[in-house]
């Protein structure tokens, strides 16, 4: 029976010339800088002595007996801000389960209650958002005035903890709205530099939606010119950015030397190795994760070249050849692609098999057959996308967004960030079959995904000739304007972002530790297209977060 996809032959060689639409990407802004990097062992083992010192004295702190459970939550709050609570994991855990079940308002200031809660959410606790009703006039259903003159402080707090809502809580769409606008008034007139700078910030993305190495960096920065700071703290987070700086250095390192290798051979895609390991450090940071980020950036640099290959490179003849080769993954096929794609075809197949050797031996390869087969729904949405491109065809928008999520990468590049886990975080069988029905989460980031980059780059894809967009799906499809079409789909993100932030409530059907990587690629996807398309011209967002966590040295 033919495939699906099988189309003969390709033209022949004394055809004329295929005359292909290169998108003609800037070049990479990063050289050679981080393939000449040395690890220094000794200064990294210095650094990782300190640090473990000063953990032991913080550690004490956190779970200390007794004491006002305010100062106990800040302190959390502080660890969490200075990215340096993964070092207190277990211990900030058992501590906000004996907080929560004893929590009591003791007719605490707005600042305080809005803390709790979002840190309570954060750690998916359902903390109810009734809390934030005695703030509120009776009338107005506003947050009462003296509040909005007098406590600035309480004003981020809640405008903060707000962007953990989820449907149905009309409370806290009101207060979000409202103490956005409120604190957009007050920027200006802030006296105190501290919090004027935190304002600010936080107007300019909210922290639930950062990036957490980008938020701890900048947090380091403000903190150290806080009157109140704690030195140790300071020290500790200081320390540890340091250490992970060198270790993030070695991997790019090592990355630089492979993606060298290979560049040569795809000239017409998009050189953004260091781009795409910023999004595997975005997934997950930690020195544990040293391995999953290795495997995670390779995986996500091939991701990248398909999409490019299908995008702005194969001739629909090639394309449906290579989609109907991919999924039969069976490597006697290599020598049926033209020679561009057997390179691809060929590292597609040699990095799986290593991982499915690797893994096999530790029981656990089913994680690369879910990875894989990932990998085949990606190539097959890629090519429904070509296919409506290069023949004009217009999709109705749902099922422009069905194969968007699917090209958004949301799912295949989580489901890759997996790969590398080591045991105590590895996920099983169980949960990755979940993960394969698409849950709610998992339609959540993918929608995110998708619907930003189309929101964001829509301009840009219409010089390029790209007709084929969900902003013009839904326009044809609703008889809606540009704008309306816009407005619809930020809706929809925030719609979306709502489904995340319950579906991370207790109970949760799988672990934290999978679903984090879903939220984190969703706050990847609102840094790197805050300002337009990120990943294609980094110099506009991603530039200043690379020196900023793997280039700028910080003093102690």
């Amino acid at each position: 029976m033919a495939s699906l996809y099988d189309v003969g032959s390709l033209p022949a060689k004394d055809q004329p010339e295929i005359v292909r639409p290169l998108a003609n990407y800037p070049p990479s802004l990063w050289g050679d800088r981080f393939s000449l990097f040395t690890l220094d062992s000794q200064l990294l083992e210095s650094y990782s002595k300190e640090v473990e010192k000063l953990r032991q004295v913080v550690k004490d702190e956190v779970v200390k007996v007794g004491g006002e459970p305010t100062k106990k939550m800040a302190l959390i709050n502080t660890l969490e801000r200075l990215g340096v609570s993964y070092l207190f994991e277990k211990e900030i855990d058992e501590q906000l389960e004996c907080m929560f079940d004893g929590f009591e308002d003791r007719n605490y200031d707005l600042f305080t209650v809005a803390l709790h809660f979002r840190i309570f959410r954060q750690h998916g606790y359902k903390m109810s958002c009734d809390i934030f009703n005695k703030f509120m006039d009776e009338n107005s259903h506003h947050l009462k005035e003296t509040l909005v003159s007098s406590d600035a402080m309480g004003m981020l707090s809640l405008y903060e903890a707000a962007y953990l809502r989820i449907h149905g809580e009309d409370i806290l769409d009101e207060a979000l709205a409202f103490t956005k606008a409120s604190l957009q008034s007050m920027a200006p007139h802030l006296n105190h530099p501290f919090l004027a700078e935190q304002v600010l910030h936080a107007l300019e993305l909210s922290l639930h939606k950062g990036f957490p190495r980008v938020e701890a960096a900048h947090y380091i920065s403000i903190y150290e010119k806080d009157d109140h700071r704690d030195e140790q703290l300071l020290r500790l987070a200081k320390l540890d950015f340091k250490r992970m700086q060198l270790l993030h250095q070695d991997e790019l390192c090592h990355l630089s030397r492979w993606w060298k290798e290979l560049a040569p051979n795809f000239p017409y895609t998009k050189d953004r190795l260091v781009e795409c390991y910023l999004w595997a450090v975005g997934t997950y940071f930690e020195p544990h994760y040293s391995a999953a980020r290795l495997i995670h950036t390779k995986i996500t640099v091939l991701v990248s070249i398909l999409d490019d290959t299908f995008d702005a490179y194969g001739t629909l003849d090639e394309l449906t050849l290579f989609t109907d080769v991919v999924q039969r993954w069976d490597r006697s096929d290599i020598n049926l692609l033209p020679d561009y794609m057997k390179v691809l075809f060929r590292t597609l197949l040699d990095l799986f098999e290593e991982l499915e050797e690797k893994l096999a031996s530790q029981g656990r390869s089913y994680a690369v057959h879910h990875t894989r087969e990932a990998i085949k729904e990606q190539v097959r949405a890629y090519y429904t996308e070509a296919r409506w491109f290069l023949k004009g065809d217009f999709p109705a928008f749902d099922d422009y967004l069905l194969n968007g999520q699917v090209t958004s990468t949301c799912f295949v590049l989580t489901l890759a960030s997996y790969l590398g886990m080591a045991d105590n975080y590895f996920p099983s069988i169980k949960a990755l079959n979940w993960l394969q029905k698409k849950p709610k989460i998992v339609i959540a980031a993918c929608t995110i995904a998708r619907l930003i980059d189309d929101t964001k780059t829509y301009e840009v894809e219409k010089k390029r000739g790209q007709t084929v967009t969900g902003i013009d799906c839904f326009m044809k499809q609703k008889g809606a304007s540009k704008e309306k079409a816009m407005d619809e789909l930020t809706k929809r993100v925030e719609n979306s972002w709502k489904d995340i932030n319950e579906e991370c409530l207790r109970p949760a059907s799988v672990s934290m530790n999978l679903l984090i990587r879903f939220v984190n690629f969703a706050r990847m996807m609102e840094v790197t297209y805050r300002k337009g398309d990120g990943y294609t011209h980094p110099e506009k967002t991603l530039k200043d977060i690379i020196f900023a966590l793997f280039i700028n040295p910080i003093s102690v």
